[in-house]
């Protein structure tokens, strides 16, 4: 009597469905993150009143955090309504 072993398919990393849907992120946060980090000059921004003098980079390294959050909150309020 032989014994088959069940051995899974083996999928390339490319087709798994985790690395599919993390795959497009990476890339557009690594592709901000170069942009954000080459804009070093100092810039005036107004913030409703104050006016505040700071680097470029932070002031779109701040938008691009608040852009990820308000995409974490988006994306967790869509998975609760399934």
């Amino acid at each position: 009597m032989t014994r088959t072993k069940d051995h899974k398919a083996h999928t390339p990393f490319f087709s798994r469905p985790g690395v599919r849907r993390l795959a497009p992120f990476v890339l557009i946060t690594a592709i901000a993150l170069v942009f954000i980090f080459e804009n070093r000059a100092s810039v005036e921004i107004r913030l409703l009143i104050p006016m505040v003098t700071m680097p470029l980079w932070g002031a779109l390294l701040i938008a691009w955090g608040l852009g990820m959050l308000a995409c974490v909150f988006t994306v967790r309020r869509r998975s609760d309504r399934r």
